[in-house]
């Protein structure tokens, strides 16, 4: 539900903006105030920004408590595979758009609460590879949760954990 919010929200940023361009082309009688046209999408934009980040946000927060709930079940010393397997399944659901979820805009420049670094947008191509790193891994460990094998399921959950890492580390405000 969250990724088809996500993917709504961020549809219909770009239907905005087109829609956008083509009214500036338009010559109508509202565009001879643009004091007021300015006044009146500026709320819009910032709420789907709001959106975008906090929809953002709680797809992390979901695969946090998913790294969480794995975790326990590793540790516990019995381990629940299907449990395991089903956040694996949400880890990698999430994992597969992730590469959406920071459009321009959406940094600390938004005037919103977010833990995203201005890197994420200044590298771009660092911050590209990083999700990838993660994505592979969140595929590799589903699969390695999926089998049943909790051997191989453990060292596909720490290379897992190591992209996470590696993405916070760079691209994170860090939470010491």
């Amino acid at each position: 539900m969250k990724k088809v919010m996500f993917g709504m929200i961020a549809g219909s940023t770009l239907l905005l903006a087109a829609c956008g361009g083509a009214e500036e082309e338009v010559a109508t009688p509202e565009a001879e105030a643009p004091a007021a046209t300015e006044t009146a999408e500026a709320p819009a934009a910032n709420a789907e920004i709001v959106a975008i980040i906090e929809a953002r946000q709680d797809n992390l927060k979901e695969m946090g408590a998913s790294m969480r709930a794995i975790s326990e079940s590793m540790r516990s010393g019995s381990p629940d595979a299907t449990l395991i397997s089903e956040k694996a399944d949400i880890i990698a659901g999430h994992a597969a758009t992730m590469g959406d979820w920071f459009p321009a805009g959406s940094g600390p420049e938004a005037g919103v609460e977010t833990e995203a670094l201005p890197t994420i947008w200044e590298n771009p191509e660092g911050f590209a590879e990083a999700v990838s790193n993660f994505q592979t891994a969140a595929v590799a460990f589903q699969a390695a949760a999926a089998s049943g094998d909790m051997t191989a399921t453990g060292g596909a959950l720490r290379t897992l954990g190591g992209t996470c890492g590696a993405c916070h580390d760079d691209f994170r405000v860090d939470d010491d």
